[in-house]
């Protein structure tokens, strides 16, 4: 899942500033739904920092946390967002949380109902709040077992280089090749890696490379084999072994869970 607020710039409705030049986003435009759904399918984006006055479920992103979203034009994704009452235990920060095939079908679903609609009929709204409801619930159970699965950022501007240099190339990348790329010594960037995000290279590596997938692995008639290439491992065995240490599961069996029976 990725964030993907609505942005200041596809929203004309009036931004409510509670820290300097952060506006509060208001996804209902003054309207009353209790939760709704938003549908992202644009150009890429980069939004300024903001807050929305109901939850969001992309990232889990609780009530007036203030938040920047990267949109990727390739990309097409669905927000729910929730009133507070729904999810009163939403805590105070961003949290990654493990999508089940239910609850990814049910944020497909809700964009019968998005976020700023028009009251409906009487049998529509208590549907609509009936379904709602049901997706809080299962979101604040999915809430009490977070998924650690985030990747240091980091501002020094040589280690945002090689960040950014070791996402690009997962399929075939070395620390010497990533060091030639940011113009410094191996031995000085692993250095930096340390002192910047706590973390060595190698270890963002394997995240990052299990982090890619996982995403890949979720995508309908992708094999293990297929993505144990593409995120450069040689031998399968490697791939499944690392894959299971870091997940917890084999690569077939996550792959079986996310992807759900019809896969």
């Amino acid at each position: 899942m990725t964030d993907s607020a609505l942005s200041d710039r596809d929203l004309s409705v009036p931004a409510r500033l509670v820290s300097p030049g952060r506006p509060v986003i208001g996804l209902r435009r003054g309207g009353q739904a209790l939760a709704g759904s938003y549908l992202y399918e644009g150009d890429g984006l980069i939004t300024g920092w903001h807050s929305h006055e109901v939850h969001q479920i992309e990232y889990a992103l609780p009530v007036g946390l203030e938040h920047q979203a990267v949109m990727n034009p390739d990309v097409k994704t669905v927000a729910v967002m929730f009133d507070p009452a729904l999810i009163p235990d939403a805590g105070g920060r961003a949290r990654i949380i493990a999508v089940s095939p239910l609850i990814r079908e049910m944020m497909v679903y809700a964009l019968r109902w998005p976020i700023h609609r028009s009251p409906g009929s009487a049998q529509d709204e208590r549907e609509s709040d009936n379904f709602f409801r049901t997706l809080a619930a299962l979101v604040s159970q999915a809430l009490d077992h977070e998924a650690p699965l985030s990747l240091p950022t980091s501002d020094h501007p040589i280690v945002a280089t090689a960040l950014a240099y070791t996402k690009e190339h997962l399929d075939a990348v070395s620390a010497d090749e990533v060091a030639r790329a940011v113009a410094v010594s191996e031995r000085t960037m692993r250095r930096l890696f340390a002192d910047t995000i706590g973390m060595p290279w190698r270890t963002y590596l394997l995240h990052a490379r299990m982090l890619r997938a996982m995403a890949l692995l979720a995508a309908p008639g992708q094999s293990v084999q297929a993505t144990s290439s593409a995120v450069g491992f040689e031998s399968l065995s490697s791939f499944t072994r690392c894959f299971a240490q870091f997940c917890g599961e084999t690569p077939s069996a996550y792959r079986r869970r996310v992807s759900g029976p019809a896969n």
